[in-house]
């Protein structure tokens, strides 16, 4: 088979597997060269790579919602010696799963939806957290059962923000009487989407730069950097309060048959 029909049938393959989501470069070809964002997420990763440790060696990753696995495949290439990637959508797990293979580097995949992190039974140096708070009907507590159950080291969360930029400094607690505070356009604000946003019916909640940052807090986490307007770099601290995620995640670890190399 000559060069040109290699190229030829990796690009059928992936159209087979197509819509794509991530543009990934898979030797030559491109999943999605028309995506609406240009080319995303490879643009967005850019912007916040420098913010992430360029040598990973011993390092493990779990990246939540990896969709098509842009960005396990780039824990890979930084030599980070094993990366999980979940997801509870089988058509993303099997785009990931062909992109791996075609580059030539080897991640675990499980189907497991953001909220099942505590059946893992593990702790990961790195999680990855990008682009999937936005997705969840109860986006606080997949935080905080991240916090509570898989977080050793770094925590990178990104999610779609829309609103005022800005976070003003807030007094810890007001009277029953102050109504004018959460006027204000600084205010962390979440904001229910009950139909769709950009004809997307999984889009349900769209925080203001503030909420996402005051989220993160809440759930026990020190943000230490915030190289992207949406991408935040935190550490797991002490949670600031005794009230955290209601859920029955210390249940069976997980099963050797619900991962798959």
């Amino acid at each position: 088979m000559s060069s040109g029909e290699r190229l030829q049938a990796l690009r059928d393959a992936a159209a087979a597997l197509g819509p794509w989501f991530h543009n990934i470069d898979l030797g030559g070809v491109m999943t999605a060269p028309d995506h609406f964002l240009g080319d995303y997420p490879a643009v967005k990763w850019q912007r916040f790579a420098h913010a992430i440790p360029t040598d990973l060696r011993g390092r493990t990753v779990l990246d939540i919602g990896c969709n098509a696995g842009f960005y396990s495949i780039q824990m890979k290439l930084r030599g980070a010696a094993r990366v999980l990637a979940i997801d509870h959508d089988p058509d993303y797990l099997q785009q990931a799963r062909f992109a791996a293979e075609t580059v030539g580097v080897g991640i675990e995949f499980a189907e497991m939806s953001a909220y099942d992190v505590g059946l893992l039974g593990e702790r990961f140096d790195i999680v990855l957290f990008l682009g999937v708070l936005y997705h969840l009907r109860h986006p606080l507590l997949a935080i905080d059962l991240i916090r509570e159950h898989v977080v050793r080291d770094l925590f990178v969360c990104q999610s779609m923000q829309r609103g005022d930029p800005g976070e003003e400094v807030l007094q810890e607690d007001y009277p029953f009487s102050e109504r004018g505070i959460f006027d204000r356009s600084g205010f962390p604000r979440l904001s229910f989407i009950e139909h769709r946003y950009a004809g997307d019916d999984t889009n349900w909640w769209v925080p203001n730069r503030a909420c996402t940052a005051a989220m993160l807090r809440s759930s026990g986490f020190r943000i230490e950097a915030n190289p992207e307007e949406e991408v935040f770099v935190c550490r797991p601290i002490p949670r600031p309060t005794t009230f955290g995620a209601v859920y029955p995640a210390k249940a069976r670890s997980r099963t050797k048959e619900n991962v798959a190399v």
